[in-house]
């Protein structure tokens, strides 16, 4: 099956707001990129007189697509929702609305006929251009038909199948595609790469833009941290799945200061569950960089600036451009997408920008910073994506727990050495990407294989 990530242009410039983008969970390929395509098909037609609607899911998006929401995300985007800007809480009255009425307000501006029922196809047959893809069908009032067909490639970014994406006229004073060009750079400007990213990001906005927009992350990421701290009861979707993060949260509150490693093990657990509970219940996350690896980097970020003597915002700023510069590397090279992947291209992804990330903020030389990324995903090879009942639960919450702790581990293992290591960030990149391909698509988020099929669903 061919996809889509080698066709891509490795010099094509990637921005810190590609890798970092505010949605709803619970998956960012299978949620977020849906209702982004389903909203430019509507934005596109609303206003040209629409007797009837269709969208078809093929592939992944079609094997999961229940459990991972796509069917709802499709509703809000065919009524001109976007990820960022939807209410959570709204959601489920627009959706039971659009089921009862049996109608939607295209792009919120022309009511049409929409059935999900009948209207909403699963088409578990596979597209040639990539796994997540979909169809979209409008008959026009004059008998005339459009149809475009998207793609959804990972961390919610879309593509349209025979449409070449636009050509940016930027051109970066630091461009890298490699983690070989990146330590280069490093090298000879004397740069951190968090300033590599900062003197990049400066082409497409002033630097205070960027800064404000650092601060915003952040603080979406704690939000979605402090959420699911307060939040109990019980994930949707049928598996009767306990939330677990507000009665850890009030242990760990009530056991007070403790010295023992155990306590920071618990609390970087405690974030990371928090931000992947929220996910599964469809709350708003931060795609770092997809949604479902949301809470490996906030819960190291929260890490940096709880338990590091003299952590800094500049410090916090420093840890999400270099994971950026690192998450960049990974979309350029190979994909972020656990249709192609497996999980090995979200959280392991994740746990390679946090580990890059986190050994920056604690005064890391580029080294050993590339170095802290490739363990991070060095120990993450080879990692399946194969939720129970298409549902971003199990195994995919606590396998954020496990992202993180990693990521920490990666840091100060790459920090005790001097920067040099036999496996560079390049060859382990490489290596996913070779090892994804080979992976059998049972294993690629079908829930066709693995703990899908080998645990019986309560």
């Amino acid at each position: 099956m061919p996809s889509l990530h080698a066709k891509a242009d490795p010099t094509r410039p990637i921005s810190v707001t590609e890798l970092f983008t505010v949605g709803i969970g619970p998956s960012s390929s299978h949620t977020v990129g849906p209702m982004r395509a389903a909203r430019v098909f509507a934005e596109g037609v609303a206003d040209r007189g629409v007797a009837s609607l269709s969208v078809t899911l093929h592939g992944s998006l079609a094997l999961t697509g229940r459990g991972h929401a796509t069917d709802r995300a499709v509703l809000l985007g065919l009524a001109g929702f976007t990820p960022e800007g939807v209410d959570p809480d709204a959601v489920p009255a627009i959706v039971a609305a659009i089921h009862g009425e049996r109608a939607l307000m295209l792009a919120g501006r022309q009511a049409v006929p929409f059935d999900p029922a009948i209207d909403l196809v699963f088409d578990k047959a596979f597209l040639p251009g990539h796994p997540n893809g979909m169809t979209c069908v409008a008959v026009l009032d004059d008998g005339a038909s459009v149809t475009r067909r998207f793609y959804s490639i990972g961390g919610g970014a879309i593509v349209e199948d025979g449409v070449e994406p636009a050509r940016l006229n930027i051109v970066l004073p630091y461009p890298f595609s490699s983690g070989e060009q990146m330590l280069a750079l490093t090298a000879e400007t004397g740069l951190t790469i968090a300033d590599l990213e900062r003197a990049n990001e400066a082409t497409w906005r002033a630097p205070a833009e960027t800064e404000a927009f650092l601060d915003g992350v952040r603080a979406a990421m704690v939000a979605s941290i402090e959420r699911g701290c307060r939040s109990d009861g019980v994930l949707p979707g049928g598996l009767e799945v306990p939330r677990r993060a507000k009665a850890l949260h009030d242990k760990l509150v009530a056991r007070g200061p403790r010295s023992d490693p155990s306590t920071v093990f618990d609390w970087v657990s405690l974030w990371a569950l928090a931000v992947n509970e929220e996910n599964a219940a469809g709350g708003r996350v931060v795609t770092a960089p997809t949604n479902g690896a949301a809470g490996v980097i906030p819960a190291v970020l929260r890490y940096y600036e709880t338990f590091v003597h003299g952590a800094t915002p500049r410090g916090a700023h420093d840890l999400l451009l270099t994971a950026s510069a690192i998450g960049c590397i990974y979309k350029k090279r190979a994909s972020i997408s656990a249709a192609e992947m497996g999980c090995q291209g979200e959280v392991g992804v994740a746990c390679s920008m946090a580990a890059g990330g986190l050994a920056a903020a604690l005064g890391g030389t580029p080294g050993q910073i590339e170095n802290a990324a490739e363990i991070g995903m060095e120990h993450n090879l080879g990692l399946t994506c194969d939720p129970i009942g298409g549902l971003v639960q199990i195994p995919c919450i606590e396998r954020n727990t496990m992202g993180a702790i990693k990521a920490i581990n990666a840091a100060y293992l790459a920090l005790h050495g001097n920067g040099s290591h036999i496996v560079s960030l390049d060859a382990v990149i490489e290596t996913m990407r070779q090892t994804g391909e080979d992976m059998r698509s049972k294993y690629k988020e079908t829930s066709l294989g693995g703990l899908a099929v080998n645990v019986v669903e309560c």
